[in-house]
């Protein structure tokens, strides 16, 4: 069960990227920028998913879904909550059939189903990060109004106070402009929130310089996973507050338009 982003990460669900990732036959509908280079990818995927493993948390790997490449990208087709996952409803089209994919994977390790998203609602996981009392969702171009309200609908029972802001059409998610480094402690990026937004936590602010560049994964408070390729100066930026900083390449996801968040589905932190 999870509850906080920023607390330690116990276990994650990834997928390492196969064949499908890059049998790519339309950039556009799938939303990538271009083809990864195999070998670079696997090299970087590994050195990734071992600094988990490093740190203790429990990984789990699946298989990519066929005639899916998006699929590597686990966060964005369910949320785990201290009630059990939600099966959400991808908002890019080329995406749809996910959800069922990663129900499945998520019923087998014995999590049980907090609820769904329903057209015409539609929520990525991108777009939620759940932050102790509160979850701050993204309006986007992924996750839309009916969908926000179902979901809010599911987490104010389990006493989350549902903060909603939109996304800058520069990102696809809200995901790539902030992300929980602490169980109240919060990067984002300067000028992407209405003021308020994040009261009750520390910040810790970056320039807006890019669609990710508030996308890091938490691994425990003051302890994160960054992007340098994209992310140098957040990197450095986190090293001066003090925070444990694990630099890596992962450039040949942002190909994908992915960050390091996008790369995991996290099952349990506490």
């Amino acid at each position: 069960m999870l509850r906080n982003e920023g607390d330690r990460l116990k276990s994650v669900v990834v997928c390492t990227p196969g064949k499908e990732y890059f049998n790519v036959q339309d950039l556009a509908a799938q939303n990538m920028n271009e083809v990864a280079d195999p070998e670079r990818t696997r090299s970087q995927f590994q050195q990734f998913v071992s600094i988990m493993e490093s740190f203790g948390a429990g990984v789990m790997d699946v298989p990519e879904l066929a005639g899916h490449p998006n699929s590597v990208f686990t966060r964005d087709v369910a949320l785990n909550t201290p009630n059990g996952y939600i099966r959400l409803r991808m908002g890019l089209h080329a995406r749809q059939g996910e959800e069922t994919w990663m129900a499945g994977i998520l019923e087998s390790l014995g999590e049980p189903c907090a609820g769904a998203i329903e057209a015409p609602g539609t929520v990525e996981g991108g777009d939620v990060i759940l932050a102790g009392s509160v979850a701050f969702v993204g309006r986007s171009s992924r996750t839309n109004d009916a969908g926000i309200r179902q979901l809010t609908e599911l987490l104010e029972p389990m006493d989350y106070d549902v903060r909603v802001a939109s996304v800058k059409s520069t990102s696809l998610h809200i995901g790539g402009l902030m992300s929980a480094i602490g169980p109240e402690r919060i990067l984002c990026c300067q000028g992407a929130f209405p003021d308020g937004f994040f009261e009750g936590f520390d910040t810790v602010e970056i320039p807006c310089r890019g669609p990710s560049n508030g996308n890091v994964i938490c691994l425990a408070g003051d302890e994160v996973i960054v992007n340098v390729a994209e992310n140098r100066e957040a990197a450095d930026i986190l090293d001066a507050h003090g925070l444990t900083v694990h630099a890596i390449d992962l450039s040949e996801f942002r190909k994908g338009a992915g960050g390091p968040t996008c790369l995991i589905l996290p099952v349990e932190r506490g």
